[in-house]
């Protein structure tokens, strides 16, 4: 995505708009010549093997970030990351590398991605850009190289001959080199469907000494639609490239939105989301409840569903001087970190730590009447009913005690919810882990299904998932009738998964 340096202008993005699984993969096909466009000055030109060098990945290993160019990635000249000058040499620009590589090692990250372009790759900076990503490599980096399209362009590829040109001398080069990434088309959103997937073919069939699994292909769009991309046959076993912004999608409040939007991809295994970002100068506690703020909701469930579906995560950007959202701030060679709680996020999207749910909070002795996001309806005890082991179910809120609850903290955000009808606790039924399985009143007994865990995802609304079995509270089949059933199931960020609580 062009990420523009203040972060209003973005919205004009909307009109535009409408666990660990290896990876091995071993599509071979018979090996083309390569034509190369150019040499390397560094004089550190590989060539090809005929043998395909075998990319072992999981894409949920995949800890990135960005490093791109502050004057932006689409360019008709050079592009240059930030840090880095067109004028240094292969050892200034490795030296360079070197430094802020090592930053972007300090938050955990493993693979950088950055960009190149036809004029970049087929010009006098290659010799030199090869530095940094000689430099990523030795440190053990994965590395993405992702194409650009040139400054102004509408989404598909300027110039066919520049283009191949292009990736015949990248690949030459690193086509051997197992750690490095080929990312065909960075947003295509010029291209139908059917046209991409045969660029996509075009690229394979080029380039067959590289392995598929080594091979990002973008969603089209804007990199959002990977489900067509990845559903082709003729591309099974490549890497699928995706982007996600707040502005995608402005109907998305909630961080259950959020996760409920990512969950949607049928092919996470193989999917890395290369750009998500959000503001990182400004002060915003990506830790706390969100409240109003979409960004801090949209970080939340973006990195909740990267880590619960297994994708790779590569944020955007992990340093861009003038970008609001960078991660990192360079002042000479001195690089620093713009927003703590912002790294614990993305760490935590990586798997590479654990952080704290921000939860609800509620007055002892208080009652609530808790109203599902989907149907506006109340949760309830069925009939008024004082009896163990009657069922929960939704109703229009009228007001009575079998639709009001008081919340008993047990603390790590546990409560036990209480019916103020029948002084009963809202538990799930046999203390089964089953999907679907019914969600009742019973007497209290001190059991872990008897236990609610309540997440503040936003805009008022929360998650209650329970403690024995992991699951959501949930309208069965996301019903709006009457008396349907409150049952549990696993999180889909739905909005029948979605309570608002309110005080009485």
């Amino acid at each position: 995505m062009k990420r523009l340096l203040f972060p209003a202008k973005a919205m004009g993005y909307a009109c535009m708009l409408a666990s660990s699984f290896l990876l091995l993969f071993s599509c071979q096909k018979s090996v083309n010549d390569l034509t190369t466009a150019g040499s390397s000055r560094s004089g550190k030109t590989t060539a090809a093997t005929s043998a395909a060098v075998t990319a072992n990945i999981a894409v949920n290993s995949v800890k990135g970030l960005n490093w791109a160019d502050p004057n932006d990635n689409f360019s008709s000249g050079n592009v240059v990351p930030t840090g880095l000058s067109s004028s240094d040499s292969y050892a200034t620009t490795q030296s360079k590398a070197n430094n802020i590589l090592v930053a972007f090692q300090q938050q955990g990250a493993n693979t950088i991605r950055i960009p190149i372009n036809t004029y970049t790759v087929n010009n006098g900076w290659w010799g030199s850009y090869t530095g940094a990503i000689d430099a990523a490599v030795s440190k053990g980096m994965n590395v993405i190289l992702g194409y650009w399209d040139v400054s102004g362009g509408n989404g598909t590829v300027a110039n066919t001959t520049d283009y191949w040109n292009m990736w015949s001398t990248v690949v030459n080069k690193y086509g051997s080199t197992s750690n490095v990434f080929f990312e065909v088309f960075n947003e295509p959103h010029g291209y139908s469907v059917a046209n991409l997937t045969n660029l996509y073919a075009t690229w394979l069939s080029n380039y067959s000494s590289v392995p598929a699994g080594r091979v990002l292909l973008d969603g089209a769009g804007y990199a959002t639609d990977v489900n067509d991309v990845g559903a082709d046959s003729r591309l099974t076993g490549c890497l699928l490239s995706y982007h996600n912004y707040t502005w995608f999608n402005n109907n998305l409040t909630t961080s259950a939105d959020w996760e409920n939007s990512l969950q949607s991809i049928n092919y996470a295994s193989r999917t890395i989301m290369t750009e998500f970002g959000a503001p990182m100068t400004t002060g915003d506690n990506y830790l706390g409840a969100p409240g109003s703020n979409r960004d801090i909701a949209y970080i939340q469930g973006v990195t909740n569903q990267l880590r619960a579906s297994g994708m790779g995560g590569v944020y955007w950007p992990g340093l861009r001087s003038g970008d609001s959202y960078s991660l990192l701030t360079l002042s000479g060679t001195t690089v620093s970190l713009n927003n703590s709680s912002g790294l614990s996020r993305i760490q935590y999207a990586w798997g590479s730590t654990s952080i704290s749910q921000p939860y609800g909070s509620f007055t002892s002795g208080a009652y609530y009447k808790i109203l599902d996001r989907n149907s506006g309806d109340a949760l309830e005890i069925y009939n008024q009913s004082t009896t163990a082991g009657a069922i929960a179910d939704q109703w229009s809120y009228w007001g009575g005690n079998n639709q009001q609850w008081s919340f008993s903290s047990l603390g790590s955000g546990y409560f036990n919810l209480i019916n103020r009808n029948s002084s009963m606790y809202l538990d799930v039924n046999g203390a089964s882990t089953a999907n679907g399985a019914s969600i009742i009143q019973w007497t209290s007994n001190g059991g872990s299904n008897q236990k609610w865990q309540v997440i503040d995802i936003g805009f008022g609304y929360f998650k209650v998932v329970n403690q024995n079995s992991g699951q959501d509270m949930d309208v069965n089949g996301a019903s709006t009738a009457n008396g349907a059933s409150v049952i549990q199931w696993p999180n889909n960020g739905g909005r029948n998964q979605q309570w608002q609580i309110v005080g009485l």
